[in-house]
């Protein structure tokens, strides 16, 4: 049995949906868990083709949740918040993963899958910091023979280009002619749905293939596009110039009522992508999606999504 985490988020959910899309595990070998009701008539198909539906709380995890699965897929949790004011080992987000971790050990999980982010292996980024020390905690229980370990490092998302583009307003109809950053790289912006079918196919291979192994999925670098190309990519969209991109410091947010521990916490991000820590060499994922006739989907087409054109 195969349990699956967060599949209302973006990431589980592109890999439930490529699961039944490509017809790759029936139902009824998936523990689906959620911290949504269980109950909830959206998921009455699933239920009703064999899928176990249970609840998961990052805050109280419970082994009960993964009674009965030898593999869990765990995605990390989303409250960043754990992670402010350089929180030390073991309060950040860590925290919530480790708990969830040593749950699915009791329950007797032998093999788990954990989705860590495409920043380097000594990054100094604080949306990193969380992830290595999750990793260093599954290590040493892999060392003692506790349980399997596979780390994906999942690239960063095409779709998530206005958090890194300055916080840019989608929604909203952002009218600004400047967009202030606090520096700029390369990333190989990899699209959620690649990413699900990628994870996916990893998942339920039944080899001991991905045993032990940490790498990335991630688009390949002649698909990385810097920040500066991407407000080009925006402009473009809006029917306007490029021209709007410029460096300051991360107080720049602060001053406009951004939480000022979470705007640190964020900046840190910045150096990282200047030092080419998200510009990835890792063919795995254009081969896994190959093998299902898939082709990589390149940002300049979501970008162009997410503004209708």
């Amino acid at each position: 049995m195969l349990a699956l985490t967060s599949i209302t988020g973006k990431l589980g959910n592109a890999v439930l949906s490529a699961i039944q899309e490509h017809d790759l595990l029936p139902p009824s070998r998936l523990i689906l868990c959620t911290s949504s009701d269980p109950s909830s008539p959206r998921w009455n198909t699933l239920k009703s083709q064999g899928a176990q539906l249970r609840h998961f709380n990052f805050n109280a995890p419970d082994p009960a949740t993964f009674a009965g699965c030898e593999k869990l897929f765990l995605v990390s949790t989303p409250n960043i918040a754990l992670d402010f004011n350089d929180a030390p080992e073991g309060k950040g987000r860590e925290s919530a993963h480790i708990a969830a971790i040593n749950a699915a050990v009791t329950a007797g999980v032998s093999h788990v899958y954990y989705t860590s982010l495409a920043f380097g292996a000594n990054s100094s980024a604080g949306v990193m910091r969380a992830h290595l020390r999750t990793e260093k905690y599954l290590r040493g229980l892999e060392e003692r023979g506790r349980v399997k370990v596979t780390v994906i490092r999942e690239g960063l998302y095409s779709e998530s280009w206005p958090l890194y583009l300055g916080y840019f307003e989608l929604a909203g109809g952002d009218k600004r002619d400047e967009i202030i950053l606090a520096g700029d790289g390369r990333v190989c912006w990899t699209a959620i749905r690649d990413l699900g079918l990628g994870t996916a196919l990893v998942l339920v291979d039944g080899s001991e293939t991905w045993a032990g192994k940490t790498f990335y999925l991630s688009a390949p670098p002649e698909m990385g596009r810097s920040l500066r190309e991407i407000a080009g990519l925006v402009g473009r969209a809006r029917g306007e110039g490029a021209e709007g991109y410029g460096c300051r410091e991360g107080r720049y947010y602060v001053g406009r009522g951004r939480e000022r521990s979470a705007v640190e916490w964020w900046s840190s991000s910045y150096p990282a992508l200047e030092e080419g820590e998200c510009e990835i060499r890792d063919g795995t994922l254009g081969e896994l999606l190959a093998s299902r006739g898939v082709t990589l989907k390149p940002v300049e087409e979501t970008v162009k999504e997410m503004f209708g054109v």
